[in-house]
C-alpha cells in the first residue's frame, strides 16, 4: 500500500490540535466540494481530504496511523477486505466497529445551496447497529446522526432548507428537503427516516438524525429558550421615554421605552423565543431588549452648548 501522508494532505503539521484539524478540514471541504468547484480534479481531492479527516479527527485512529502509516487498519485484526453494503451500494470498513463509532467510513456530510447563512454539518456519532436484522441476510440499516447548523432566524422561523449529503470516498451526492420546526432548540434532533445507514440484503434502511446547533449571530443572544438583544437610545429618549424599533428574528417591532430608564434595563417581548423544554404546546420564550444609552463619539458646538447647560442645571448625582 502506498503510503498517504494525511497531514500533507490537509496541510497541518504533525503535532496539530483536533481544532486545528477540524479547521483545515472544513476550508478544504468547502474549497474541493463538487457543487462549488467544477475543476476535474476537485472530486479527487475531495475525496482525499475526506479520507485524511476521518483518520485524523479520531485519537485512536490518528495514534494507529501515526504508528503504522497507511497500513493502520490492518492493526485490528480484521482480515483486509472482509465488508458489507454500503451508502450507494459501497462497502464500508468493519474494523472499527468496537471503537464506538459505528462503521467509521460511511459518509462525511457537507451541506449545500439553499437556505440562508453558513451551512455546515459533520458526523456526528455512530449507528444503531443492524436494527436487530441478520448481517448476514435482510438486516435493517442502523441510524446515523449528523449536525445541521442553523441560523437563529430559521430556528425561530422554521421553514425548509435544501441539503446535498456527498459521500467523499464516492462523490454520489443526494439532494433532500429537511423541515425545519418553528421554534426548534439547540441540541434537538431532526428525523429524516430512510435517509440512515442502507440494510443488509434488502433490507429497510436506518434513519438520518440531524442534531441542531445555532451560529453565533451579532446581533443575539441565546440563553435557553430566551433571546437577549440591545436597545440602542439617546440620553434623552432614556429620560424622556419614548418609542423605538427593536429587531427580533421575526422582523422589527416597536416599543415604549419607559421614561427615566437607565442603561441594562430590560424590555420583554413574550413569546417571541424558542420552544421552551418540556413546556406545554405552543409555551415560548421572551425576547428581552436591554436598553443602552449612546452619545455621540464628537459634539456640535450647539450639542455642547445643550450637554453644558444640562450639567449646570441638573442636580442628578448618579454615584452618590
Amino acid at each position: 500500500m502506498d503510503y498517504k501522508d494525511y497531514y500533507a494532505t490537509l496541510g497541518v503539521k504533525k503535532d496539530a490540535s483536533q481544532e486545528e484539524i477540524q479547521k483545515a478540514y472544513r476550508k478544504l471541504a468547502r474549497k474541493f466540494h463538487p457543487d462549488v468547484n467544477k475543476d476535474p480534479d476537485a472530486e479527487v481531492k475531495f475525496k482525499d481530504v475526506g479520507e485524511a479527516y476521518e483518520v485524523l479527527k479520531d485519537p485512536d485512529k490518528r495514534q494507529k496511523y501515526d504508528q503504522f502509516g497507511s497500513d493502520w487498519k490492518r492493526t485490528g485484526g480484521v482480515p483486509p477486505g472482509w465488508g458489507g453494503q454500503g451508502f450507494g451500494g459501497q462497502g464500508f470498513d468493519f474494523g472499527d466497529m468496537g471503537g464506538g463509532e459505528g462503521f467509521s467510513s460511511f459518509f462525511e456530510m457537507l451541506f449545500g445551496s439553499g437556505g440562508a447563512g453558513r451551512r455546515g454539518a459533520r458526523r456526528a456519532g455512530g449507528f444503531s447497529g443492524f436494527g436487530g436484522g441478520n448481517p448476514f441476510g435482510g438486516g435493517g440499516g442502523g441510524d446515523t446522526e449528523a449536525q445541521i447548523s442553523l441560523t437563529l432566524d430559521e430556528a425561530v422561523r422554521g421553514g425548509t432548507r435544501d441539503i446535498t449529503l456527498v459521500d467523499p470516498s464516492t462523490g454520489q451526492r443526494k439532494n433532500l428537503s429537511v423541515r425545519i420546526p418553528e421554534g426548534i432548540r439547540p441540541g434537538q434532533r431532526i428525523r429524516l427516516a430512510g435517509q440512515g445507514q442502507a440494510g443488509m440484503e434488502g433490507g429497510q434502511a436506518g434513519d438520518l438524525l440531524l442534531k441542531v446547533e445555532i451560529q453565533p449571530d451579532s446581533r443575539f443572544r441565546l440563553e435557553g429558550s430566551d433571546i437577549h438583544t440591545n436597545l440602542p437610545v439617546t440620553p434623552w429618549e432614556a429620560a424622556l421615554g419614548g418609542e423605538a424599533e427593536v429587531e427580533t428574528p421575526t422582523g422589527r417591532v416597536r416599543v415604549r421605552i419607559p421614561a427615566g430608564s437607565s442603561s441594562g434595563r430590560k424590555i420583554r417581548l413574550r413569546n417571541r423565543g424558542l420552544t421552551v423544554a418540556g413546556g406545554a404546546k405552543g409555551d415560548k420564550g421572551d425576547l428581552l431588549a436591554e436598553i443602552r444609552i449612546m452619545v455621540p463619539d464628537q459634539l456640535t458646538d450647539s450639542e455642547r452648548s445643550l450637554f453644558e447647560q444640562l450639567a449646570e442645571e441638573s442636580s442628578f448625582q448618579p454615584r452618590s
